[in-house]
């Protein structure tokens, strides 16, 4: 038996406004044919001032906790995910556990751009692994309309906001349950390919996402199918006893090249890119939540989890749910 991080629950919120292409249009120089022929996107959704990464972070880990039969109480690690925190400091990680009233545990938040879920979850199965922890909260949470330039039709139309969350716990099990194996990459040689022209230590504002979108693509179906191929061989499994991938949501033709790489059927790819468009650190976490609510994925699911983002990030986990 070995301890390993299990996967309890998970959670997932939206802003209340919902924008599709054709509203979007009515702002910007574009149409819903260009939108979704590109990218897949048809709706996405915009937070309002009262909804920020911390509030809606904190709604789907409630949403989480439930699912795992938990209370706050029981958690002592949060991690967030964001490239869109609502401060600079502290972490909004710490503005989630005061938001749930959680006592005192570790609490922090990881910068990875889209990858930023993967990163946390892979810190947090190292923690839980380690005894850190019993209980974690990894939580992918983005208000990326904020630091969208509304001008810029090429990346404003594929950006919206959300939140996803997931429990783990520190159970002793078997090779046949919990997360099983994790890879991260970075090559930051690539990291003006995909940025923001601004931060506290250089402009001194907030900036607006920039993006070279066809080598970003060019980037993004090599590496993903490589850490694909990279956490199966190391666990011992071909690409075909997949059950589910859980990609990151960005643009449905990234998804697609990907699994056909591969030699996965789209019937094992969970796609919601065309409802909530790229919601960067979140789109992992909500895209798992929806399937493991609508029951895709069930309890004894090979289940893989991908994302790759600015910097360049990438990473992928295996795990058995």
């Amino acid at each position: 038996m070995t301890r390993r991080a299990i996967l309890k629950g998970t959670g997932s919120a939206l802003p209340r406004t919902r924008v599709s292409n054709d509203e979007l249009a009515k702002r910007v120089d574009t149409s819903d044919e260009w939108i979704v022929e590109r990218t897949g996107i048809r709706f996405r959704h915009i937070a309002e001032p009262d909804e920020t990464t911390g509030t809606l972070g904190a709604d789907a880990a409630r949403e989480a906790l439930k699912a795992a039969g938990l209370d706050a109480a029981d958690i002592g690690l949060i991690i967030v995910a964001t490239a869109t925190p609502d401060n600079t400091f502290p972490a909004t990680a710490t503005k989630i556990q005061a938001m749930l009233g959680a006592p005192d545990c570790i609490a922090f938040d990881v910068a990875a751009v889209c990858s930023g879920f993967l990163y946390a979850l892979s810190v947090a199965d190292s923690m839980l692994r380690t005894g850190a922890a019993n209980h974690a909260l990894v939580i992918g949470s983005e208000t990326f309309s904020r630091i969208l330039d509304w001008e810029d039709r090429a990346t404003c139309v594929l950006f919206g906001d959300g939140a996803g969350a997931v429990v783990l716990s520190a159970e002793e099990v078997g090779d046949d349950r919990g997360i099983l194996a994790t890879r991260l990459h970075a090559e930051g040689q690539y990291c003006d390919m995909l940025y923001v022209d601004g931060g506290p230590s250089t402009t001194g504002t907030v900036g607006h996402v920039r993006m070279q979108g066809r080598e970003v693509f060019r980037h993004a179906v090599t590496n993903l199918a490589s850490v694909l191929g990279e956490v199966m061989a190391d666990v011992g499994l071909p690409a075909d006893a997949i059950d589910w991938i859980v990609p990151h949501q960005a643009n449905k033709r990234i998804i697609d090249a990907t699994a056909k790489k591969l030699g996965l059927p789209a019937e094992r790819v969970v796609l919601t890119v065309d409802q909530h468009a790229n919601t960067s650190a979140a789109s992992v976490p909500l895209a798992l939540d929806l399937a493991v609510r609508d029951g895709r994925i069930k309890r004894g699911d090979l289940v893989v989890l991908e994302a790759m983002g600015g910097g360049f990030t990438w990473g992928a986990a295996v795990l058995r749910v």
